[in-house]
């Protein structure tokens, strides 16, 4: 019996830049480690990764093009054509041209909450393509139950077509190790500006001399970040170097003004790092009972906040437990299971 051929846009597969890099490794992964009835065929312009695994590897179509524009719109279209999928995965665009049933995965819609946070090419962009996307798929999947009011809200289309299957964090971020360093709390440094970083500096900067704590911000952090004493910037640095400051940090801070799933909570709660979290988007309904919350972005509150913690450790054991209980409500075969079963909806 022929199986229906499922084919996915695995570009982003391996990366380790983003969290759209962190969904699809995670995803195709679970995909390859489950049972179900696909053939699952993975599509790039470039050849796969060194470390991915051998059945991967047997699946993966490389297919040049001059350019990403080129390959999303033209060339990959083309070869879909000749080989004649049931079903097509994409993230966020649909190009024209693309035969079978058509799937998107939408994480969020923060370009249309606040259009400031990016520029006006991009957004230009994100609104055009997401839109054409929404309206030609059968189904669309997004990270959470918030996104998924967000989508609908501002693209009616979507309504009764899009899907929720929660992520789980990082899998290549295992086997972190506690480090005999100076107290620290951490926050995952990032240049846009919806994830807020500059609150947590701000707020690290106003704690009392004695507590000793400083804030280690691995990534890029950029320069229009105004820094104080008590930051330590990583720059960009391995998953196992990660891995560490995870099981290691008192704390972790969460500032984000707006997130459409927010996998920084979900790596810490695996690794035991208690969380401080905004309540941004989506970031109560991931952390639930597992965070602290602040319910504004007055660095006085947090720093307030935050010496409460770091002052009680018997209040920063408890997040530890409930953090670790937490994790386990998020795991990739989760989310793969929950996408078989929107490709299995779509080509009905």
């Amino acid at each position: 019996m022929n199986r229906k051929l499922i084919a996915l846009d695995a570009r982003l597969y391996g990366g380790t830049s983003s969290g759209d890099s962190t969904y699809w490794t995670g995803l195709i992964n679970a995909l390859f480690d489950c049972e179900h009835e696909f053939d699952v065929r993975l599509f790039a312009n470039v050849e796969p990764p060194a470390s991915a695994p051998d059945n991967i590897r047997k699946n993966w179509v490389t297919v040049a093009a001059r350019n990403g524009r080129i390959w999303s719109f033209v060339t990959w279209p083309s070869v879909l054509r000749s080989v004649a999928p049931t079903l097509v995965h994409t993230q966020y665009s649909l190009p024209f041209g693309l035969p079978g049933r058509k799937v998107t995965t939408v994480h969020d819609v923060s370009f249309c909450i606040n259009p400031a946070w990016f520029s006006r090419k991009d957004r230009w962009m994100l609104t055009k393509g997401v839109a054409s996307a929404i309206r030609r798929a059968d189904i669309v999947i997004t990270v959470s139950e918030t996104s998924q009011k967000e989508i609908e809200a501002y693209f009616p289309e979507a309504k009764g077509k899009t899907r929720v299957s929660y992520l789980a964090g990082n899998p290549t971020l295992r086997g972190g190790h506690h480090l005999p360093v100076a107290p620290f709390v951490l926050s995952v440094s990032t240049q846009w500006p919806r994830k807020n970083i500059q609150l947590a500096i701000d707020a690290m900067g106003r704690l009392p001399s004695d507590l000793t704590h400083r804030l280690v911000l691995p990534g890029k952090s950029g320069a229009s970040l105004r820094l104080n004493d008590r930051v330590e910037t990583k720059g960009y640095i391995s998953e196992s170097e990660l891995a560490d400051l995870y099981a290691s940090a008192d704390l972790y801070l969460c500032p984000s003004l707006h997130e459409g799933f927010g996998l920084p909570l979900v790596e810490s709660f695996s690794a035991g790092c208690p969380v401080l979290a905004s309540r941004g988007g989506s970031l109560p309904e991931i952390g639930g009972n597992a965070c602290e919350y602040v319910p504004d972005w007055d660095p006085q509150n947090w720093a307030r906040r935050i010496e409460l913690l770091l002052r009680d450790s018997g209040k920063l054991a408890a997040m530890r437990e409930a953090g670790l209980k937490r994790s386990q409500d998020f795991s990739w075969e989760k989310c793969a299971q929950k996408h078989l079963e929107f490709y299995r909806e779509a080509i009905q």
